[in-house]
């Protein structure tokens, strides 16, 4: 086969995955998806770990609400869907940590013009024409609503009757119910608004919320929230005044099987055209290193075509995967992660040493004690000593201070217990000294 330079973002992505044909694996969130979806009331919980494809799963759930299946047929589940499934306009939101809390995040839903995605592009108003569309492809039968025309030239096309001033959640209220009504007149029938919020977990006073969300909540306003969480209370302050709403919308994602994320390079070499290839083993270590990350897997795959590229092949074998996991274990494959690694070990090689024996800690756990992915001070101790880090507690403090990353939290109920704020840096510890200290 002879070479031809490919552009890496082709086949492998960091980016949230929008494309059902992009999407593999997780069966089983699928499935419990469509579940949640179809229920007509309830709220939508997605929470787990950084890296795990929350926000990508998030996304797939947009698509299936706007009756786009491709995800559910590649998944054989078509036996899944009732006879009229629920059909939704949607919202989506990524929130930030400006956010202040409820009345902040609900003017902020009230204001968004996006084209895509807002809700003010669903508010039927004279200066704003609306048309279908599909978000990943043209065959796609799941269209959206999107703005194409918003006010004349010389006209003023935002202003909204049902606007109430000073009272920004009737002003919602208003808002999401003319949308069915409205729309359902030229698009034909959806059942209800389902408004997604991601990074949930940055908001900084959740404290309300919940309450909230369960108030504006009816047959025609429906919410999906999205963060990083081990449990739900994690996630919403008040989980407990929705907690029969989360009934069948609660979808805890844990990190992938093997067998999927040696699917995300299948679907590369598709994405390809079948002009990049990858050795089977090699596929195989990369799943491995991972550890179920689906966006680690895509950060080494991309890698790996790169140093490909530069190889003049487009053949992955044991020697690409060698030259990255040099360029790894020198700090030059991935800068965002070599910056966070070397701001928490600050030119420290004893902390560097005790950071990566935390993070090769083995886990001898249940497997969803396991997910909590704690370490322990004690447990690393004896190897800390040594290798000559006599000095344990007076190295721990740079790696759990908010002005460091932190790389680290205190789990509060276990005694000298941490938890890596990212289990994705956790792994690139692991891979940053490769062959550089015993296990």
């Amino acid at each position: 086969m002879s070479f031809e330079f490919v552009d890496p973002e082709i086949g492998f992505t960091s980016n949230v995955i929008t494309d059902p044909h992009r999407f593999v694996g997780r069966a089983d969130l699928i499935q419990e998806s469509i579940n949640a979806l179809n229920s007509s009331l309830g709220l939508i919980a997605i929470y787990g770990k950084r890296g795990v494809g929350k926000s990508s799963l998030m996304r797939q759930i947009q698509a299936l609400a706007n009756g786009n299946y491709e995800l559910v047929r590649k998944a054989g589940l078509n036996h899944l869907l009732p006879t009229k499934p629920r059909k939704y306009y949607t919202v989506y939101y990524a929130c930030d940590s400006i956010i202040s809390g409820a009345q902040d995040l609900v003017a902020r839903l009230c204001n968004d013009t996006n084209e895509e995605d807002g809700l003010l592009r669903l508010v039927p108003d004279g200066g704003k024409r609306l048309t279908e569309f599909s978000r990943t492809a043209e065959n796609s039968v799941g269209l959206d609503l999107k703005v194409v025309n918003w006010g004349a030239k010389g006209q003023e096309g935002s202003k909204y009757t049902s606007a109430v001033p000073g009272d920004i959640i009737q002003t919602f209220r208003n808002f999401t119910s003319a949308v069915v009504e409205s729309n359902n007149r030229v698009f034909g029938r959806r059942d209800s608004v389902l408004i997604l919020l991601d990074e949930f977990d940055v908001i900084r006073d959740k404290q309300g919320l919940g309450s909230l969300m369960k108030s504006l909540s009816s047959d025609k306003v429906k919410f999906g929230i999205c963060g990083i969480g081990q449990d739900l209370s994690s996630l919403i302050a008040d989980h407990a005044s929705v907690g029969r709403l989360i009934e069948q919308g609660s979808i805890f994602v844990k990190p992938m099987s093997e067998n999927e994320s040696i699917e995300i390079f299948k679907t590369a070499e598709r994405l390809f055209n079948g002009q990049v290839r990858f050795e089977e083993n090699v596929v195989r270590q990369i799943a491995a290193l991972s550890e179920g990350y689906p966006y680690f897997a895509q950060l080494i795959g991309k890698a790996c075509v790169s140093n490909a590229n530069n190889r003049g092949t487009n053949y992955v074998d044991q020697s690409i995967l060698t030259l990255v996991t040099e360029s790894m274990r020198s700090g030059r494959a991935f800068p965002n992660l070599e910056k966070a690694y070397q701001l928490a070990i600050g030119q420290s090689e004893e902390r560097a040493l005790l950071l990566t024996l935390l993070a090769e800690q083995a886990d001898d756990r249940a497997e969803y004690d396991a997910s909590l992915g704690q370490v322990f001070l004690s447990r690393s101790r004896s190897s800390a000593q040594e290798l000559g880090v006599d000095y344990m507690d007076q190295l721990l403090p740079r790696l759990i201070e908010e002005r460091y990353g932190p790389v680290l939290v205190k789990v509060p109920v276990t005694r000298g217990s941490y938890e890596f704020t990212d289990p994705v840096f956790r792994a690139y510890v692991k891979l940053r000294h490769i062959g550089r200290s015993p296990r």
